[in-house]
Parts: structure tokens; C-alpha cells; sequence
């Protein structure tokens, strides 16, 4: 037969396990939900990083206004820059997308999907 005191000890461990257990569901939970998707930290750190940058334009220049021509400026001559680019690139692929079709052409025009066997 067991005494009072070790059921009661007994029971503490027992409380004690539960309350660890419990503690340790809590804290993986936590984890859980902090968790960062990277795509999602890397646009929000992008968004900080271009809010500093306006807020130290603002303080070179005097005023957001000042800022924002800055900004705008930038953005300008970043387009210009760019279309020349961006053109070369685009016809570069429409160029691609015609071979691969005149390609496509070539091969189905004697009449078999499949290439001929080789000897």
C-alpha cells in the first residue's frame, strides 16, 4: 500500500510531465506560425530598404517633394536606359519563336511527327 505523500509525489511528476509537454506543444506551435516564407521577406525587405532610401532623400533634400523629383529623376533615366534593352530581348525571342516554329514546320512536313531512324 502507498502513502499519501507518494501518491501526491506521484502526482506532481505527473503534473509536472503534462505541464512540460503542454509547454513544448506551445512553443512548436509558436514556431509554426512565425514561420517566414522567403519570397515574402525578401519583397518586405526590398519595401524597407526603398522606404530608408526616400526618407534619406528627404533629408539630403529638405522635403519628400525634393525626394520625389529625385526619385522620379532616377526612374526616368533608369527607363531610358532600359527600353533599348528590353526591345533587343523581345525580338530576340519573337526571332526565337519563329525558328522554333519554322523548325516545327520543317520536321511535320514529310508527313511523320517522329524524326527518321538513323542507319
Amino acid at each position: 500500500m502507498t502513502s499519501t505523500s507518494e501518491r501526491e509525489t506521484t502526482a506532481r511528476r505527473e503534473e509536472a510531465a503534462d505541464l512540460r509537454e503542454a509547454y513544448e506543444r506551445g512553443r512548436q506551435d509558436a514556431k509554426q506560425a512565425r514561420r517566414r516564407h522567403p519570397v515574402a521577406m525578401t519583397f518586405t525587405i526590398i519595401a524597407a530598404v526603398v522606404g530608408v532610401t526616400v526618407l534619406v532623400l528627404a533629408a539630403v533634400n529638405g522635403s519628400f517633394s525634393g525626394a520625389g523629383t529625385v526619385v522620379d529623376r532616377n526612374l526616368a533615366t533608369a527607363a531610358v536606359q532600359a527600353e533599348p534593352v528590353v526591345r533587343d530581348a523581345a525580338s530576340q525571342a519573337s526571332q526565337a519563336v519563329r525558328d522554333v516554329a519554322a523548325g516545327d514546320a520543317s520536321s511535320t512536313s514529310n508527313g511523320t511527327d517522329a524524326a527518321a531512324p538513323s542507319k
